[in-house]
């Protein structure tokens, strides 16, 4: 049985969000610090024993939430027609992380994104 590894960081970003049609406070403007995990998978080390660099992944990680941090998401074009809900805020960062850091032997495996510390959503693909 061939093994695998798996790498993660944590990150965050804050901004707003409101959730259309949402019977309660989260349906009026509010803020968040969001925070995000990227959990990269490899079946292979390099000659000095790094699947993939943390700060490969945390760069490519920065260059997509640089484009989310400090705005109000439902303004955002990916939220247009969806809730900025921490579900589908982790399949959009799962989607952007993946066409950033996917190579031949390395993929994004999942992302989790938490509103606040004890609650988040898991997004991945089979």
């Amino acid at each position: 049985m061939a093994g695998v590894y798996e790498m993660v960081i944590e990150t965050h970003f804050s901004a707003a969000h409101r959730l259309e049609g949402y019977p309660g406070d989260c349906s009026r403007s509010h803020g968040h610090n969001w925070i995000v995990e990227v959990y990269v998978q490899c079946k292979a080390l390099n000659t000095i024993g790094i699947g993939v660099d943390f700060r490969d992944i945390r760069a490519a990680v920065e260059d997509v939430l640089c484009n989310l941090d400090h705005f109000d998401l439902n303004e955002l074009e990916p939220f247009q027609s969806v809730n900025p809900s921490a579900e589908n805020i982790a399949r959009y960062l799962y989607g952007e992380f993946s066409r950033k850091i996917n190579a031949n032997a390395i993929q994004v495996s999942k992302v989790k994104v938490s509103e606040t510390p004890g609650t988040g959503a898991f997004y991945w693909e089979e």
